[in-house]
């Protein structure tokens, strides 16, 4: 591209506090912050279309944060949280039937009374129309493409892309420059495997005292029932079958209000089978007898995929750096055997808030709000994630069958004693170390999409509203295409093409020579291919700002 001294200069903003990304954590700090004091200026920065564009999760949501946020929202008329639990069951999947476990058995942490089915993305606009209530300025459709340092180094502010590069990466005729967004700190809430939280981590050493982080890869649909199917409050989860007991995962099924049902299916990325196939996993994972009597008769509405951070409390990395800080799941606030984050999110973001709100009536602007570090421990997202903190190792370690129940008894250790008996234990490889050369495993022979309760990828990104202009530069940036070849196909047999959830990439044969295809207008910006790949040779990094999935209910 032309270099920067042929650039127009950027125009720039000030504000107290930039914020980027739109998600829980994002806003709930931005309301956190003018609840505390009104006169701050506040921006939230968002790449999708509209906030909630992007969010995907599950989500059954702890309401512990909300209650704390905004006090009086039951009175509300239009809040999103309609479907309020009322049942809660865990099954265990064989190839051809289905075992109930005892809800006595489970800890109490993984009750889910009290809790409420949502769309997260619904539960973000609504946040949304709050913050701007109070006065925060939200821009959506803009990626924050880059990180501005002061002289010593601290962050003060973002910027955001560039819009109409071409692809030859050359400014096109609507070429117009990014904006500066310039603040006294800024919080980092973009969400799973970020690319600037990415940036900030690797500058700042921020994992230098944790313990490697792990993901997972969540595929997730929204179907509309037949009324005899549904049970509004009813929540299902199962692991086991389609998986094998060495490979981590499980799934959900979580009634809404008005005959909606959203299933979902998560795959633990530490798996290490290269033809493994997560996306026919979730839909051969739909036929078994349990699962597929839901849906006889229902019509798929939506679909989406996002990448799940799996590390829990050991793995989260030191939440501040010099000018700023990392929140929600930027930060890695998942508590992985309730499939729940929101809730940490919210919470990350009110802690945030309070001690920058602090620290600017202190007269302080681009120092490390240390105290966010230093208290996060003590608070409930800190006790939340410790009392489960060995499950994910367990499991990834013995294997779902063994593994699975040595981490219930640990929870309820945690829960009656305060203490494990494993202490803290580490997971040892990254996901990306994790998977192993093609020759030390058989292909899996997956049964062909029937079209109505099991589909291929591309018409299932069709529902997710995915667009990118296609003239741009590939904003899936392949370091070593040498090595791409050498490795990912000829040692790895390609998993790119199956691990992705989208369709994005292709091994093409392309005058006698295999060549990697990168259909980068269907991504869903799930992530998943800046985590698995056995090289760490992709980096995703934000394509033009609004573009991307659009997701209405998810």
């Amino acid at each position: 591209m032309s270099t920067e001294m042929e650039l127009p200069e950027r125009e720039s903003m000030e504000f107290d506090v930039v914020i980027v990304g739109a998600g829980p954590a994002g806003l709930s700090a931005a309301i956190r912050l003018k609840q505390v004091n009104p006169d701050l200026t506040v921006v939230v920065l968002e790449k999708g279309a509209e906030v909630g564009a992007h969010i995907l999760s599950g989500a059954v949501v702890d309401p512990v944060g909300i209650d704390r946020l905004i006090p009086g929202w039951r009175e509300e008329a239009d809040h999103p949280f309609k479907t309020e639990v009322t049942d809660d069951q865990f099954l265990f999947l064989g190839p051809a039937g289905s075992i109930r476990l005892p809800n006595m058995l489970m800890p109490p942490l993984m009750n889910n009374h009290g809790n409420y089915i949502v769309s997260l993305g619904n539960v973000c606009r609504w946040l949304g129309a709050h913050a701007e209530a109070l006065g925060v300025e939200i821009y959506p459709g803009f990626a924050a493409a880059e990180v501005l340092y002061n002289d010593e180094g601290a962050v003060i502010g973002v910027a955001t892309g560039d819009m109409g590069i071409e692809k030859n990466g050359e400014p096109g005729p609507a070429y117009t420059r990014g904006m500066e967004l310039l603040g006294k700190y800024v919080l980092i809430s973009e969400g799973v495997r970020g690319s600037l939280a990415k940036q900030l981590i690797a500058k700042y050493d921020l994992s230098r005292e944790s313990d490697v982080q792990k993901f997972g890869i969540g595929l997730k649909e929204l179907w509309q029932v037949k009324p005899e199917h549904h049970k509004p409050g009813l929540v299902q989860h199962s692991f086991g079958w389609p998986l094998g007991m060495k490979t981590g995962g499980g799934s959900f099924l979580y009634h809404l209000e008005d005959n909606m049902v959203a299933v979902g299916f998560v795959v633990h990325l530490n798996y290490k089978n290269p033809y493994l196939y997560p996306f026919e996993e979730f839909q051969r994972f739909k036929t078994h007898p349990a699962i597929a009597k839901t849906f006889e008769g229902g019509k798929r509405l939506s679909y989406g995929a996002r990448a799940i951070t799996e590390g829990g409390y050991q793995s989260v990395p030191k939440l501040s750096f010099p000018g700023g800080a990392l929140i929600g799941c930027s930060a890695g606030l998942v508590n992985v055997p309730r499939i729940k984050g929101s809730h940490n999110a919210v919470l990350s973001g009110m802690l945030a808030a309070e001690k920058i709100a602090d620290a600017i009536a202190a007269g302080r602007a681009n120092d490390e709000p240390i105290e966010i570090e230093n208290e996060w421990r003590s608070t409930d997202i800190g006790k939340d994630l410790k009392r489960v903190r060995n499950v994910k190792p367990l499991w990834s370690k013995l294997g779902t069958a063994l593994g699975v129940g040595l981490g219930g008894i640990d929870m309820w250790m945690n829960q009656l004693l305060g203490f494990s008996f494993f202490g803290t234990l580490k997971h040892g490889k990254t996901d990306a170390e994790s998977l192993e050369p093609a020759a030390d495993h058989k292909p899996i022979t997956y049964p062909k999409p029937d079209g109505v309760l099991t589909f291929d990828r591309l018409s299932s990104v069709f529902l997710s509203n995915t667009n990118h202009e296609e003239d741009q530069p590939v904003h899936l940036k392949v370091r070593d295409m040498d090595l791409q070849k050498r490795s990912e196909l000829g040692v790895y047999a390609g998993p790119s093409t199956r691990y992705c959830p989208a369709g994005v990439y292709e091994w093409v044969e392309k005058d006698g020579e295999e060549t990697f295809v990168i259909n980068a207008q269907n991504c869903v910006h799930c992530k998943t291919c800046d985590i698995k790949d056995p090289n760490q040779n992709i980096n995703w990094v934000p394509p033009q700002g609004g573009e991307g999935p659009v997701y209405p209910n998810m």
